[in-house]
C-alpha cells in the first residue's frame, strides 16, 4: 500500500466544483490500486484574500510544502478586480508555482471521437489529434524584472527574460516525454523578432543533439497559432515559453471541444502540482454546471507522473473516454443530439465508477 498526501487547493468559482469531483474519483480508484490517501484543503486566491488578506497564505504554502502533490481547482474572482495586480487572486497562483518549483507545465490536448461535434472545426481538420504542450512556467514576462508602473501610470513596463540554464531544463523534459510519444518535438519561439527567442532556438538545437532519435522542427508562434486550427496532427509536443504556451494552449481547447476538457502537470519542482486549464468561470459557479473532467484528467496526471502509476492513469482516461463514448455531456461539450446536460456531480459520479470497474482486480494487481 503506498501512501500519499495531497495538498487540494480548490481556489475560486468553479475550482470548488470540479475539485470535489476530481478528489471523489481519486478516491474511488485508489483502493483498486492499494493506494492510500490523505488530503487536506488549503486556502488560495480569492478565497484566502477573504480569510486571510492575502492570495497565497504561508498556511498554504507550508501545507502544499509538506504534501507528495498539490491539486488546484482555478484562481480568480471579480470581487478583487480592483485590486492592484500584485493584491489580486491570480497572483497567488504565480507564487504557488514558485514556491513549488515546477518549470515545466504539460498540458495534452486530445480529439475524443465522441465529442467532434462539439468542436467548431471540421473533423476531417483535428480528427486524431493527440499533442502535448510543454510550457516553460517560471520564465519570461511573467517573472521577468523589472516590471511595474511609472509613478504617474501613463506608461507599464514588463520584461521577458531567459537564461540557458532555464531554457535548457524545460526542453530536456520535452525531448524525453516525446521519446515515449512519437518522437518529435516542434518549438515555438518568435527568433525573427525576440532576442530571448534566439536564445531559445539555440538551446533547443543544442539539447536535441542528445536526443538524436527525436525529429525537432521550429515554427514562429503566430505560424504555430494557425496550424493549431489548420493541421493539428502535424504536432506531437509542443514546446515553448511561458507567455506563448498559455495563449497556445488555450486556443488548442478547440480541438478537444471545450476548455473544460484540458489537465495540465507541472513538474521538474520538489512538489508536482496538477490543475485544469480552465479559470474560474464565476458566471456558472455553483450551478453543478461545470464540466469536471478536466480536474479529473488533472487526477489521472497526478497518478502517472507522482503515484508513479500507469495503469490506474490508463484507468480513469479509459473511464473518462468511455463516459463521453455513452453520450454523457456537460452543457459546454452538446451536440445536437443530446437530450440533457449532466450535472458537474454526475459526470464525476460516472467517471468514478467507470474507472473502477474498467480497472477490475486483474489490472490493478498488474500495476
Amino acid at each position: 500500500m503506498r501512501f500519499m498526501k495531497i495538498a487540494v487547493l480548490a481556489g475560486d468559482g468553479i475550482g470548488v466544483e470540479v475539485t470535489r469531483e476530481a478528489i471523489c474519483v481519486l478516491r474511488e480508484i485508489a483502493p483498486v490500486f492499494e493506494l492510500e490517501l490523505e488530503t487536506k484543503d488549503a486556502l488560495i486566491g480569492g478565497a484566502a484574500i477573504r480569510e486571510t488578506g492575502k492570495p497565497f497564505p504561508n498556511e498554504t504554502r507550508d501545507v502544499c510544502l509538506e504534501s507528495d502533490a498539490v491539486l488546484l481547482g482555478a484562481v480568480g474572482d471579480p470581487e478583487f478586480d480592483n485590486l492592484l495586480p500584485e493584491e489580486r487572486p491570480e497572483i497567488g497562483l504565480l507564487q504557488l508555482r514558485k514556491a513549488l518549483g515546477g518549470f515545466a507545465n504539460l498540458r495534452p490536448a486530445k480529439a475524443f471521437p465522441a465529442l467532434i461535434g462539439s468542436s467548431p472545426l471540421r473533423a476531417e481538420i483535428f480528427e486524431g489529434t493527440d499533442l502535448l504542450i510543454v510550457r516553460e512556467l517560471l520564465g519570461g514576462l511573467y517573472f521577468g524584472q523589472p516590471r511595474g508602473f511609472l509613478a504617474d501610470r501613463p506608461e507599464a513596463f514588463n520584461t521577458m527574460r531567459y537564461s540557458e540554464a532555464e531554457i535548457e531544463r524545460v526542453a530536456r523534459v520535452a525531448f524525453k516525454t516525446a521519446q515515449t510519444r512519437k518522437k518529435k518535438v516542434t518549438s515555438v519561439d518568435k527568433a525573427n523578432v525576440l532576442e530571448t527567442s534566439r536564445l531559445w532556438r539555440d538551446t533547443v538545437e543544442k539539447v536535441a543533439k542528445d536526443f538524436p532519435d527525436v525529429v525537432l522542427d521550429h515554427l514562429f508562434v503566430d505560424a504555430c497559432a494557425m496550424h493549431l486550427v489548420t493541421n493539428p496532427t502535424r504536432f506531437d509536443v509542443i514546446l515553448t515559453e511561458n507567455l506563448f504556451g498559455d495563449i497556445l494552449s488555450d486556443e488548442a481547447a478547440v480541438l478537444t471541444g471545450s476548455l473544460g476538457m484540458l489537465a495540465s502537470a507541472t513538474v521538474g519542482g520538489n512538489i508536482d502540482m496538477y490543475e485544469p486549464v480552465h479559470g474560474s468561470a464565476p458566471d456558472i459557479a455553483g450551478k453543478d454546471i461545470a464540466n469536471p473532467l478536466g480536474a479529473i484528467a488533472s487526477v489521472a496526471m497526478l497518478l502517472r507522473h507522482t503515484a508513479k502509476n500507469e495503469a490506474a492513469a490508463i484507468a480513469i482516461e479509459e473511464a473518462i473516454e468511455h463516459v463521453l463514448d455513452e453520450g454523457h455531456r456537460t452543457a459546454d461539450i452538446t451536440s445536437p443530439s443530446t437530450k440533457k446536460p449532466a450535472k458537474t456531480s454526475e459526470m464525476g459520479k460516472l467517471v468514478a465508477e467507470y474507472a473502477v470497474k474498467l480497472a477490475g482486480p486483474n489490472r490493478a494487481h498488474a500495476a
